[in-house]
């Protein structure tokens, strides 16, 4: 992919979701496409994102087919606009409705991660009353059952990493400051850095220790690389997408140059971090100081 060329990702995800939603609705790409007046194969370009224009008139009445709801339906209607625009990155936020997650979408579909966090265990990874301390903390005014959804919204995440049949490869690199910063109380952490000591074989945390100061020269925010596999005929399955989270949005990025810049930086932080099983040592011998605080 060239550095100008206008990004394949939104309508990626477009295409997912509403092959999601028909299959979701039992119902086949043959019976779909006469209701559009379309032929099979456009439909599934349409669906495999090759589609270089969706109009959002036409998501509407594919949403309507597969019945789904309104706050979704504006969604995706939000991508379909956002896949006219060329550009190399996206902050979609001023598109897409608030409680439709992108990047939750992206990460189900991942092979492999390798995600940096310097401040706080990343959802994927956190346990329930963790997610629930920062919850309540990011989200005064929501009622609680909004609340419980989004904890158990990544329980459901975390089966990317613990399903039995091929579950994704992934690294996480943590500052030592992420067990230090107290989420809840000291029970709560203990449970939290247990659980992170305790991952499957396809999941290594390492611990970037104070000791490492700067590698890069500046504190970098947090940022996920998400590869999705290759295909039948050895080629990538989807472009790699770099997801640079911050406070004012989130960037999603995908050219070669930038995905090779956080690749390298990535690097470059994972050679300051402690080995998996010296991490893992840390990480209990923390939370057994945590326990003793009780």
């Amino acid at each position: 992919m060239s550095d100008d060329i206008e990004t394949t990702l939104p309508r990626r995800q477009l295409g997912q979701y509403l092959r999601e939603a028909r299959q979701a609705a039992n119902m086949t790409l043959e019976q779909v496409a006469p209701m559009m007046q379309w032929s099979t194969s456009k439909l599934q370009r349409v669906e495999k994102g090759q589609s270089p224009k969706v109009r959002e008139l036409d998501v509407e009445a594919l949403c309507r087919i597969y019945d789904v709801d309104d706050d979704l339906t504006s969604a995706l209607k939000g991508l379909a606009q956002q896949a006219t625009v060329k550009s190399w990155w996206h902050a979609f936020d001023d598109l897409i409705e608030g409680n439709f997650n992108l990047y939750v979408g992206l990460e189900s579909n991942a092979h492999r991660l390798a995600l940096y966090r310097p401040d706080v265990v990343p959802g994927i990874l956190q346990t329930p009353e963790y997610a629930r301390v920062l919850d309540r903390a990011y989200f005064p005014d929501e009622p609680t059952e909004d609340l419980e959804r989004r904890a158990q919204l990544r329980l459901k995440r975390q089966a990317l990493i613990h399903r039995k049949t091929q579950p994704a490869s992934a690294e996480f690199i943590l500052n030592e400051a992420t067990l230090r910063y107290v989420v809840g109380g000291p029970e709560v952490m203990a449970v939290q850095l247990h659980h992170l000591a305790n991952m499957p074989q396809n999941v290594a945390v390492r611990i970037q220790p104070f000791s490492a100061g700067f590698p890069l020269g500046i504190a970098p925010g947090p940022f996920v690389i998400l590869d999705f596999g290759i295909d039948a005929k050895g080629r990538e399955a989807a472009p790699t997408v770099v997801y640079v989270e911050s406070y004012a949005g989130d960037m999603y990025l995908e050219r070669p140059k930038d995905v090779g810049r956080y690749r390298q930086a990535y690097n470059t932080i994972q050679q300051s971090t402690l080995d998996v099983p010296t991490s893992k040592s840390l990480l209990r011998r923390v939370a057994r100081e945590y326990e003793s605080d009780r």
